[in-house]
C-alpha cells in the first residue's frame, strides 16, 4: 500500500508540474501586459524614446548616439558656429558611434507596435489607439531620417522579421536613395494622420511634431536631390553587390524629386503655421529695446511654457540629467572642464551692429582692413559690442559682459608700448595662420611691449601706471598654452543655465532642450518657398509662398532685434542666401547646421565661397581642402587705459578642418559590408 502512494503522489507531481510547464514563466513580460492597457503602453513608448535618435546633450557629432554628455559641447563640428578645446572638434565626417545596429533594434519595436496593436484594439479608445500606432510610424520614419541623413538609400526594414529564419529572409539590402526619402515621406504623412493635434503626455509626439519634423526632412530630401547635381560627375553611385543606386538621384528623376520633397516640405510647415497654434516666443520681447530683445531670447530656451517649443527633451535633477555647463561655462565657474563651446569671429559676423572693412569683415583698426592704420580703442571691450543685435548677445558671452552676476573678464594680452598702435601683424592671411602672438618680437624680444599668460596658473603680472597690476589674460584668458579659456575671445552662452540651482557639475544640469521650435517651422516654410520658387514652381497651397517667406523671415528678425530686416523675397539665389544666413543666425548650436552644409553641399573646396549662407571668398578661411575659423581678441593697452581688438586666426589650441565631397556621405559600418552579400559600401570607398 505504501509503495502505491508513493507511485499514485509521484504522478499527482509530475502532472501537475507538466501542466505547469505550458504556463508562461513570471519573469517574461508579453504583447498582453504590454500592448493591452495604457500603463503596458507607457512602459513600451518609453524603451522606444529611450533610444529615439534625438541629437540634444547627449549627442555630439564625434560620438554619435551613445547617449552621454560627456565633454557637452555644440557648433563644434567644422561648422563655423565654435571651436573647442579638445580633439572632438573636428568636421562631421563620421560618428564614432555609427547609427546602424541600433537603429535596426529601434525599427523592430516600431515595426513590432504596428503589427501587434491591431491585436488590441479594442482596449483603447479609437483616438488613443490610432495615436499610439502614430507614435510607431513616427518613430520608424525618425529612425529612416537619422540613416538616410548619413548614409543616403538605407535597408527599408518595414515589418518584423522573425528569428530564426532562412539567410535571405533575414537580410534585407539597401533600398535606393530616393526609395529611402519617399518611405520616410511616406511614414511621416501616415503619423501625421493618426497621432492627435496635442500629445497626451509630456514628451510624446504629436500631429504637428510630425509634421515639423517632415518639412525638415523633405528640405533635406530636396536639397540632396537638386544640388547633388552641382558636382563635375554629379554625386551618385551604384552598389557593387546589387547595383543598386545607393546614393544620389537619377539623371531623368532629380529634378522631379527635389520638387516634390521642397512642395511636401512648404505644406507641412504651412500646415503647422496655420493649424498648430504656435507663435514666436516674445514674452518679453519690446519694441525699441534692446535690453529686453536679448532678455527675451535669454529666457526662451529654458522656459518649458513657451508658446514656440513644438518638440522637447526635458531633463529632470537629480534624476535624469547631463553636464553641458560643466564643460561649457566661462573658466570662472570651471567644475570639470571649461570652454567647449568657444563661438567663432566667422559666425558673429553673421549679425549686424558692428563697423565693416570693405570686404565685410569686422573693422578693428581705422585702415580699410585689419593690416592698414591704427587699432581703435575702447573704455571698455563690452563697448565693441553696444549695437550687436541682441539675438547675437543672447548665444554669445561678449568680453566684459555679465553671466550669473559676474562680469566676464576675457582679454588676450597687456600692451605696454606707445600709442597709436599698429596692427600686431603685417600678414593676417590663412598661410599666415599659425604665426601666434608669443612669437612677436613684441613679446619675445628685449625690449618687451606684449605680455600674455601661458596658462591660468603661471600669470604674467603687469603694473599699471597708478602702481595697481593686473594679470596679462585675466581671469578667463585666452591664454596660448590652455584651451579651457575663451580661446577665440568668445564664450557660448546659449544652452548655459543662467542661475544654476545647484553647482554646475558633471551631470548636474537639468535645463531642457528644444528639439524643434516654431523659428523651425517658418525657417523651413521660407526655404522651400524660395527652392520652390527658383525652380518656376507655384505654391502648392495656393497662397503667395514668396510673401509667406518673406513675413516668415521678417518675423525671425523683428523678434531678434534686427534693425535692418531683409527686403521681399523672390525665386532667385540672393533671396535663397538670406534664407539660409538667417537659417544659420536662428538655429545656431542645436545641432542643425551641420546638416545643413551637409544638404547644401557647401563644405567642400569648391562649395565652400557660399559656406555662410552668403558668399564669401573661400581663400580667406581656407586652403585646398583645409579650412580654420577665425577669433576677436581683446588687449588693453596701458597707456591709455583702454581695449583694442585684433581680428585673426584662432591660436589657442589650432584646429584645422577639412572635408572633401566623399564626406557627405558616412561610411557603412565595415563589418556589415563583410558579414553581408547584400549590403554594399558607399561608392568609392
Amino acid at each position: 500500500m505504501k509503495k502505491i502512494h508513493i507511485f499514485l503522489l509521484c504522478a499527482l507531481w509530475s502532472a501537475v508540474a507538466c501542466t505547469e510547464m505550458d504556463i508562461p514563466p513570471k519573469n517574461i513580460i508579453t504583447d498582453n501586459d504590454l500592448l493591452s492597457n495604457e500603463s503596458g503602453m507607457e512602459i513600451y513608448m518609453a524603451r522606444m524614446y529611450s533610444y529615439m535618435p534625438l541629437e540634444d546633450f547627449k549627442y555630439m557629432g564625434e560620438w554619435g548616439f551613445n547617449f552621454s554628455s560627456w565633454l557637452g559641447a555644440t557648433g563644434i563640428e567644422g561648422t563655423g558656429e565654435a571651436l573647442n578645446r579638445d580633439g572632438i572638434c573636428k568636421t562631421f565626417t563620421g560618428e564614432n558611434t555609427p547609427y546602424w545596429g541600433m537603429a535596426f533594434t529601434l525599427l523592430r519595436d516600431a515595426n513590432h507596435l504596428i503589427e501587434a496593436l491591431p491585436e488590441y484594439q479594442g482596449s483603447f479608445a479609437e483616438p488613443t489607439y490610432n495615436h499610439y500606432l502614430g507614435e510607431a510610424y513616427f518613430v520608424r520614419a525618425t529612425v529612416f531620417y537619422a540613416m538616410a541623413k548619413r548614409f543616403g538609400g538605407v535597408p527599408l526594414v518595414t515589418k518584423v522579421i522573425e528569428y530564426p529564419a532562412k539567410k535571405e529572409a533575414l537580410e534585407v539590402p539597401r533600398a535606393s536613395e530616393e526609395e529611402t526619402w519617399n518611405q520616410i515621406l511616406a511614414d511621416y504623412d501616415k503619423a501625421a494622420e493618426l497621432l492627435m493635434k496635442t500629445s497626451p503626455k509630456r514628451g510624446y509626439a504629436n500631429k504637428y511634431v510630425a509634421l515639423t519634423y517632415k518639412s525638415e526632412a523633405m528640405l533635406y530630401a530636396g536639397c540632396v536631390a537638386k544640388y547633388n547635381q552641382t558636382f563635375t560627375d554629379r554625386l551618385t553611385g551604384f552598389g557593387q553587390k546589387t547595383g543598386v543606386r545607393v546614393i544620389g538621384f537619377a539623371e531623368d528623376s532629380w529634378e522631379a524629386a527635389s520638387k516634390k520633397y521642397f512642395a511636401e516640405a512648404y505644406k507641412a510647415a504651412r500646415t503647422v503655421m496655420t493649424e498648430g497654434g504656435y507663435s514666436l516666443y516674445k514674452k518679453k520681447w519690446a519694441a525699441d529695446n534692446r535690453e529686453a530683445q536679448y532678455q527675451n531670447m535669454v529666457d526662451m530656451f529654458s522656459d518649458l511654457t513657451s508658446p514656440e517649443n513644438i518638440y522637447v527633451r526635458e531633463y529632470i535633477y537629480p534624476t535624469v540629467t547631463h553636464g553641458y555647463d560643466a564643460y561649457s561655462c566661462p573658466y570662472v565657474f570651471r567644475t570639470v572642464l571649461a570652454g567647449g563651446t568657444c563661438p567663432t569671429l566667422d559666425f558673429v559676423e553673421l549679425f549686424e551692429g558692428f563697423p565693416r572693412y570693405p570686404d565685410g569683415t569686422i573693422k578693428v583698426t581705422t585702415g580699410s582692413s585689419n593690416t592698414e592704420g591704427v587699432y581703435e580703442l575702447y573704455d571698455t571691450p563690452l563697448k565693441f559690442f553696444e549695437n550687436a543685435e541682441p539675438r547675437l548677445r543672447a548665444y554669445v558671452i561678449f568680453p566684459g559682459d555679465v553671466f550669473r552676476n559676474k562680469e566676464i573678464e576675457i582679454r588676450a594680452g597687456v600692451y605696454t608700448g606707445n600709442e597709436p598702435i599698429s596692427p600686431l601683424f603685417s600678414d593676417y592671411s590663412y598661410a599666415a595662420a599659425e604665426t601666434r602672438y608669443q612669437l612677436l618680437d613684441a613679446y619675445t624680444k628685449k625690449n618687451q611691449t606684449l605680455y600674455l599668460d601661458p596658462n591660468p596658473s603661471e600669470q604674467t603680472i603687469v603694473t599699471l601706471p597708478d602702481a595697481t597690476t593686473m594679470t596679462a589674460g585675466g581671469a578667463n584668458g585666452p591664454w596660448f598654452n590652455n584651451g579651457e579659456g575663451a580661446m577665440t575671445g568668445f564664450y557660448g552662452r546659449k544652452w548655459l543655465h543662467p542661475n544654476p540651482p545647484v553647482d554646475p557639475g558633471e551631470g548636474k544640469s537639468a535645463q531642457p532642450f528644444i528639439l524643434m521650435r516654431y523659428a523651425d517651422v517658418l525657417l523651413n516654410a521660407a526655404e522651400a518657398a524660395v527652392e520652390l520658387a527658383l525652380a518656376g514652381e507655384a505654391s502648392p497651397t495656393g497662397d503667395d509662398m514668396l510673401q509667406v517667406a518673406t513675413d516668415a523671415i521678417k518675423a525671425i528678425q523683428e523678434r531678434a532685434g534686427v534693425t535692418q530686416p531683409t527686403a521681399t523675397l523672390a525665386g532667385d539665389e540672393a533671396s535663397r542666401n538670406i534664407v539660409r544666413k538667417e537659417r544659420r543666425k536662428e538655429l545656431a548650436f542645436e545641432h542643425k547646421t551641420k546638416w545643413d552644409l551637409r544638404r547644401w553641399r557647401v563644405q567642400h573646396e569648391d562649395g565652400r565661397d557660399y559656406f555662410w549662407g552668403e558668399y564669401k571668398d573661400k581663400t580667406t578661411f581656407g586652403s585646398s581642402s583645409s579650412y580654420r575659423f577665425r577669433g576677436l581678441y581683446p588687449f588693453y593697452s596701458v597707456q591709455s587705459g583702454k581695449y583694442f581688438f585684433d581680428a585673426r586666426f584662432q591660436w589657442v589650441a589650432l584646429k584645422t578642418f577639412g572635408y572633401n565631397t566623399v564626406d557627405y556621405y558616412f561610411s557603412i559600418p565595415g563589418n556589415e559590408v563583410t558579414k553581408s552579400e547584400y549590403i554594399d559600401q558607399q561608392p568609392n570607398r
